[in-house]
């Protein structure tokens, strides 16, 4: 070996644990608007009786984590039936029933929040005139059963109206820092015991005309707009993006993402515990 090719060998092997890890793997942003969403079925085998679904991340056809939007017409009621794996869900629009097939209804109204464990029997049903969830799965594929087939996975089902969320300040969180935002934890992923590892999923309710930054170094941060709209624009790029409710920005890597809510918006993030939310200066 050349004397200039060992050198620049050595020095390759030398620095190498040096260089940034966002030089390796370069910060990421995805923006999902509604008006780019292509729409199919949730269960396509029952075809116009199924609720239309979209995928905003993920894939629900396959074994992957997955975020999706499902839409139901008013007066929609489910036959009893299970799921082959569990999944969460977040009232966007309307007014959402989900519980056990005798159990009367129970209307959950927009940013309630509910989980529905796998092979466990039960009805779903809407009850308003533009009815829109957000469902998220944390594997796949996303299947509907007859509940001739359930089973007990040891989960339970959890039904929260959204006058029962319990918001914390910045005096109570780590995660905010300013008196202009307030957090709610719906869930962590328990059986990570490494903190840094743990998945979370959260809402942030945002004041209007209040500009944010989010500062987040997360390999899946996900953000989905649950309520109101906002004005979007990353560190990675300059453009601007009006999101509103269903819409999607997500990230890997380091990246700041620079939110003015442009009417008082809530916003729900699927991440790690790595990231930060503070108020800017008008």
């Amino acid at each position: 070996m050349k004397l200039s090719s060992y050198i620049c060998l050595l020095a390759l092997i030398m620095f190498a644990p040096f260089c940034r890890s966002s030089d390796v793997n370069p910060a990421q942003v995805d923006i999902i608007t509604v008006d780019q969403l292509k729409w199919g079925y949730l269960n396509p085998l029952r075809g116009e009786k199924s609720p239309g679904a979209v995928d905003l991340w993920g894939d629900r056809t396959k074994n992957v984590a997955t975020g999706m939007l499902v839409r139901f017409n008013k007066g929609f009621s489910s036959p009893p039936h299970i799921h082959n794996i569990t999944y969460r869900g977040i009232v966007i629009h309307g007014a959402m029933h989900n519980d056990d097939p005798d159990a009367a209804h129970m209307w959950l109204p927009p940013v309630s929040f509910w989980t529905q464990p796998a092979g466990k029997q039960h009805v779903t049903a809407a009850n308003a005139d533009k009815n829109l969830i957000y469902l998220e799965i944390d594997s796949g594929p996303y299947l509907v059963k007859p509940e001739s087939n359930h089973f007990d996975s040891g989960g339970h089902a959890l039904n929260v109206h959204a006058a029962n969320l319990v918001w914390l300040d910045h005096s109570q969180s780590a995660i905010v820092t300013s008196s202009n935002i307030e957090i709610a934890h719906l869930w962590r992923n328990n059986k990570v015991h490494d903190a840094e590892s743990s998945l979370q999923g959260i809402l942030l309710k945002l004041e209007s005309g209040i500009p944010i930054d989010i500062q987040s170094q997360d390999p899946i941060f996900k953000a989905v707009i649950i309520q109101g709209a906002i004005t979007y624009q990353s560190s990675t790029n300059n453009a601007k993006y009006q999101l509103e409710e269903g819409s999607l920005f997500s990230s890997s890597g380091d990246v700041m993402h620079r939110i003015t809510p442009t009417n008082n918006a809530i916003i729900y993030i699927r991440s790690h515990a790595d990231f930060s939310a503070r108020a800017k200066s008008k």
